[in-house]
């Protein structure tokens, strides 16, 4: 308020004196542009603030685990394989529906069948020292992510068809008009998810099918706030970029797992890299409905079909 007072009173103390014929303005004059501002906005900090808040209040409460399940998160083969069914077949929001909850119907698996390239991509504000850390842990869990599953899974510039994004809110327009870029033909409510973001929500993901294959996956973009500190941007990249892999569910009675919503743990944990390793064995195909796979599943976690 105290610099638009003082730009007030600037104007004020410049208007012509009375009778005196005002002065053509030269030609070719063009106004001064705008000063850039300098830094992050105060939505930009402020939704820092909260962020750094809630990640303080998480590990305060014994959450936020790194050590990917110990002795107090036993599992068993039941419990893995009733997660997988939980997680691979059932979705946690409306297709095409944006943020309103999905029936509860169970749907085909999804998953990829081409190779995954994975690019990361920044806003204008997101500095340049956290663009190098980004990359490099994008880049190291990618490689984690191939080996687990046996798929191909890379980062790159070339021909990416993953796009993980780290964006701040005064990134916000650029993004939209990235994604418009990306997916042309993108429709409205998805389009939305990433205009109008709640805070409550920290990152997501969206995967779009192959135009031939309904349950093939084609292309997936991972938003990442770019305001989140340190662990919190990591277990933003691990949960969203294994979902956009194709488990698209939560639940909560998965554990020791980061498809949970309790927040426990922060990172990919054992059981995880399990789930992942049972939906890329070439036996589970996309389309394929919880009746066909549940005796393939039981098949390979009993050992009939080599160890996972």
């Amino acid at each position: 308020m105290g610099l638009a007072m003082l730009a007030l009173s600037a104007c004020a103390l410049t208007t012509t004196p009375p009778g005196t014929k005002p002065q053509a303005r030269p030609p070719g004059l063009v106004p001064a542009p705008a000063p850039a501002p300098v830094g992050p906005s105060p939505a930009s900090q402020t939704m820092s603030r909260y962020y750094a808040a809630v990640q303080a209040d998480l590990l305060a409460q014994g959450l936020l685990r790194t050590d990917g399940g110990g002795p107090d998160t036993p599992y068993t083969d039941t419990d893995l394989m009733r997660n997988f069914e939980r997680i691979a077949f059932y979705d946690e929001y409306e297709r095409n529906g944006g943020f309103r909850r999905s029936s509860g119907a169970a749907v085909g698996l999804r998953k990829w069948t081409r190779p995954v390239r994975m690019s990361v991509e920044f806003g204008d504000t997101v500095p340049k020292a956290q663009r190098a850390e980004d990359e490099r842990m994008v880049r190291d869990y990618a490689k984690r992510l191939a080996r687990i599953t046996g798929h191909p899974i890379s980062t790159g510039r070339a021909n990416p068809n993953f796009h993980v994004l780290f964006m701040g809110e005064d990134d916000r327009d650029q993004a939209v008009a990235r994604i418009r870029q990306i997916v042309p033909n993108i429709n409205a409510s998805s389009l939305a998810l990433f205009r109008t973001l709640p805070r409550s929500i920290h990152c997501l993901v969206v995967a779009f099918s192959d135009a031939e294959h309904d349950y093939s996956y084609s292309r997936a973009i991972a938003f990442i706030r770019a305001e989140h500190p340190d662990l919190m941007r990591q277990s933003c990249v691990h949960e969203e970029l294994a979902q956009g892999l194709g488990l698209a569910n939560d639940s909560p009675r998965a554990r020791p797992s980061i498809f949970n919503d309790d927040d426990e743990f922060a990172l990919l944990t054992t059981h995880d890299e399990e789930l992942l390793s049972l939906l890329y064995t070439p036996a589970l195909t996309p389309g394929m409905q919880p009746d066909e796979a549940r005796p393939i599943v039981a098949r390979m976690l009993a050992g009939a079909a080599g160890s996972i």
